[in-house]
């Protein structure tokens, strides 16, 4: 019994479990932070790039629905 506890005294592989949450919890934590600092910039951002692209192209609001009531009579 005395030999498990020396052995388990001297035993890191905890102590690396440890350090490798500890990182991932700091990398998460930063990557909260930007998110939280650029997110809204970039729906602003891409919200622009989309109403830009809209008025290039002339305004289309096309959806890619189509009804169907075409009687193809050309007319």
């Amino acid at each position: 019994m005395l030999k498990f506890i020396k052995t388990f005294r001297n035993d890191e592989d905890g102590a690396v479990t440890v350090d490798w949450v500890v990182l991932t919890a700091a990398v998460v934590a930063m990557a909260a932070g930007a998110y939280s600092l650029i997110g809204e910039n970039v729906t602003t951002a891409l919200g622009t790039v989309g109403t830009n692209l809209t008025t290039s192209v002339g305004g289309s609001t096309d959806t890619g629905t189509d009804t169907g009531t075409d009687t193809g009579t050309g007319g």
